[in-house]
């Protein structure tokens, strides 16, 4: 028998990839961080010997959720203004909170609050879009979860920097002494068309060019948003970031609410990847994401859930049932964005938008063992006749009763492994009272 760190047992796995495989009574090899091993558990018993057997018998195995936009920190001032348009949201009420509070200590602070939610809802991988990523990857890193850290980049006045050349002073830096993991990776965070003229994202593409990074930017989220270019450049966003070379495989644009089919088409011809955020939409009533017009032309549509101040949860599962309700109920066709449609956005979409579909985003063979178990014996999820459909329409979050992050267990029964909630939750209280 071969000698191995960690053997689960389960009822069914989901590994994505295949596309729409159900795997019963299955297990998964896991040693030296990866997955080496999908096979019947008869036949696993048989062949391996390991540190850790976990047994999950009425339980569906699969991919960790990938979060492709999120502001960790922002957990901080999850409630503060809500029922807001959202200019006067972040003008008048999120950017002079921030004011108050943002320091390392506090992002570092926020963003672990941040994580222990995605952790417990079954989130294994974030992108951030936030000030001091250093210290957001620190967070990460000291809860073993995986990230994808923004260098933020904009001209309006912050704690973080005076404009834009400042910022990217900043990006310089933070970029220059990140931290070596292995779970940790940086993209380009420029705000919006709105806070970054031509010269500034210019320097934003030279510095990802130079030091060959993603591009993270909120685009097309609103009408007013496409108003102020088309009075500042007389163009659509979308067109000025197509003259500046700013379209292509390596851009992540969030939200993507207001397209022309034009747009769409161009999307796919650059290979943009788009991150769908309907819940975020929803709440700052941005409007409806053109979602199967986009996935119908080509392009990689993932998943995330924007910061709490806007949602106000960070739940993936939440946010991929809203996700299929809506494309459903939008186009007045019950058969668009289907179950293992909408879990491959959550999933493998969200891994090839960050550039790690070779390491993460499906079960298979050599991948890193970033994956969830989720308990399927309750009143929430009986009877099962498909496990794939209950993930999107049925489960509640609190039923992920297991994350593993590179084979590491960090929830085990529902509780966290290594965590201290309490101090994670008196951390934020404390700086809630700054507020």
């Amino acid at each position: 028998m071969q000698n191995i760190d960690t053997l689960i047992h389960t009822r069914w796995i989901v590994p994505i990839i295949p596309r729409n495989q159900v795997l019963e009574n299955y297990s998964l090899a896991i040693d030296h961080e990866k997955i080496i091993d999908l096979l019947p558990t008869e036949d696993a018993n048989k062949k391996y010997s390991a540190k850790n057997t976990i047994d999950r018998k009425q339980h569906v195995v699969m991919p960790g959720l990938i979060n492709t936009h999120a502001h960790t920190p922002m957990n901080l001032l999850r409630g503060l203004a809500d029922d807001l348009q959202l200019m006067d949201w972040l003008q008048n009420h999120i950017w002079p909170a921030e004011g108050k509070i943002l320091c390392p200590e506090s992002i570092y602070d926020g963003s672990m609050l941040a994580i222990a939610e995605m952790l417990r809802s079954g989130t294994t991988c974030f992108n951030d879009h936030y000030f001091y990523p250093n210290d957001t990857a620190r967070a990460s890193i000291d809860a073993s979860m995986r990230a994808s850290l923004g260098l933020w980049v904009g001209n309006a006045p912050t704690g973080w920097a005076k404009d834009a050349d400042e910022c990217l002073e900043k990006a310089a830096s933070e970029y220059a002494n990140r931290p070596d993991s292995k779970l940790i990776s940086y993209m380009l965070a420029p705000h919006s068309p709105y806070i970054t003229n031509d010269g500034s994202l210019l320097k934003t593409k030279k510095f990802a060019d130079d030091n060959n990074l993603r591009i993270h930017i909120h685009l097309h989220e609103t009408q007013a948003e496409i108003d102020i270019d088309l009075k500042n450049y007389g163009k659509r966003p979308m067109q000025r970031f197509n003259e500046l070379g700013l379209l292509n495989e390596r851009l992540i644009a969030v939200h993507m609410v207001h397209l022309t089919d034009d747009e769409i088409a161009l999307c796919a011809e650059k290979k943009v990847h788009v991150s769908h955020n309907p819940e975020s939409n929803l709440k700052l009533a941005s409007g409806f994401a053109p979602i199967v017009k986009l996935l119908n032309a080509g392009v990689n549509v993932c998943l995330g859930t924007d910061g709490a101040a806007s949602n106000n949860d960070l739940d993936m599962f939440g946010e991929l049932q809203t996700a299929a309700l809506i494309a459903k109920g939008y186009n007045q066709d019950p058969t668009v964005l289907d179950a293992i449609t909408t879990l491959e956005m959550a999933t493998i979409n969200g891994a090839k938008a960050l550039g790690l579909e070779k390491e993460i985003g499906s079960i298979e063979i050599g991948k890193y063992a970033d994956i969830i178990a989720i308990d399927f014996d309750h009143i929430f999820t009986q009877p099962v006749y498909n496990p794939i459909s209950h993930l999107v329409y049925a489960m509640n979050r609190m039923q992920v009763s297991d994350v593993w992050v590179a084979g590491k267990h960090l929830l085990n029964h529902g509780e966290f492994v290594n965590l201290d909630v309490k101090e994670v939750i008196a951390k934020a209280n404390a700086w809630a009272e700054k507020i």
